[in-house]
């Protein structure tokens, strides 16, 4: 039996999410620097929720496939994987993740569609059998170790939660605008996490501020073949663009075409650096490499040459 094997109780399945409203995509969302942290914090605590413990489930990885949001679970105690497979089967979970949304993303609604999986099995179909259930769950021993980025993401929250504490405020949308709170790889304008310094470009000083959105999207479009230029010019001060990072990244999303490859490239560069990613090293890189009018672009002087 289970219940009497002398190893831990060990078993995986994935959680299958699905908004019901067509504006609101989960897997973009989450594939979106700025909102990853937010839906990700979603996440932990409606499974808490549903466990009765913030570390009742593992999130291993979470997989973006449109439409689906899908998060690989670990389970590593019987009673907890119970305690889970009640608060789904009573629809509980599926409550909870929508009211995290709502708050995480500060959305008036966040309508899902839930399915659970273990291997080939169909949990939904089987629900009332606990037992039957819990041998699916247990036969699929997790195939990977949890993700980097997860490992991050994890931290981030650790912080926000002591970060809640010192303060003694609950309240999740003044927490995430807080700087030590869980916060994007983009930091907010204004925020403390942002150098304080300036940079000379032609002649005129501007705000070192951190990367935007905006900023990351601009370059993706703009930047076109030269994208690999400035990754390398990047990859001076930047362990995570170092060889063969740039050409593995362009083997990867050859298929997608070139504003996808300069897109992953800069998120890299975001990710890895940080608060240190900053507008000035990209437009440093930019001049390197001859690409002056993207970089006016970047900083809001409105060239209207062409700077691919």
């Amino acid at each position: 039996k289970m219940a009497g094997s002398p190893t831990p109780w060990i078993g995986s399945a994935y959680l299958f999410l699905q908004s019901t409203c067509k504006t609101i995509v989960l897997p973009s969302l989450y594939e979106s620097s700025q909102k990853k942290p937010n839906v990700f914090k979603a996440l932990k605590l409606a499974l808490a929720d549903s466990t009765g413990s913030m570390n009742g489930v593992d999130m291993l990885k979470v997989h973006c496939s449109h439409p689906h949001l899908i998060v690989q679970l670990k389970f590593c105690k019987q009673d907890i994987c119970r305690r889970f497979l009640q608060s789904y089967r009573e629809g509980a979970l599926q409550k909870a993740l929508q009211n995290h949304l709502q708050l995480s993303l500060a959305m008036s609604m966040v309508p899902l569609e839930v399915e659970l999986k273990a291997g080939r099995e169909h949990l939904d179909n089987m629900l009332k059998d606990e037992d039957h259930c819990l041998e699916c769950i247990y036969r699929e021993k997790p195939d990977r170790l949890r993700d980097e980025e997860i490992t991050e993401l994890e931290e981030c929250f650790k912080s926000l939660i002591i970060h809640q504490t010192i303060n003694n405020n609950n309240t999740a949308v003044k927490d995430c605008a807080s700087p030590n709170s869980l916060t994007p790889p983009y930091p907010s304008p204004g925020s403390s996490l942002s150098p304080e310094v300036t940079f000379i470009f032609q002649g005129q000083e501007f705000a070192n501020r951190p990367l935007t959105p905006d900023d990351h999207q601009k370059f993706a479009k703009l930047v076109s073949k030269k994208w690999k230029q400035v990754g390398r010019s990047l990859q001076k001060s930047c362990r995570a663009l170092r060889d063969p990072a740039i050409d593995n990244l362009a083997l990867e999303y050859d298929r997608e075409g070139l504003y996808e490859q300069a897109y992953q490239m800069l998120l890299r560069f975001i990710q890895s650096e940080g608060k240190k990613a900053t507008i000035g090293r990209l437009i440093a890189a930019l001049e390197e490499n001859g690409l002056i009018s993207l970089a006016e672009e970047l900083l809001g002087l409105h060239s209207n040459e062409d700077c691919s």
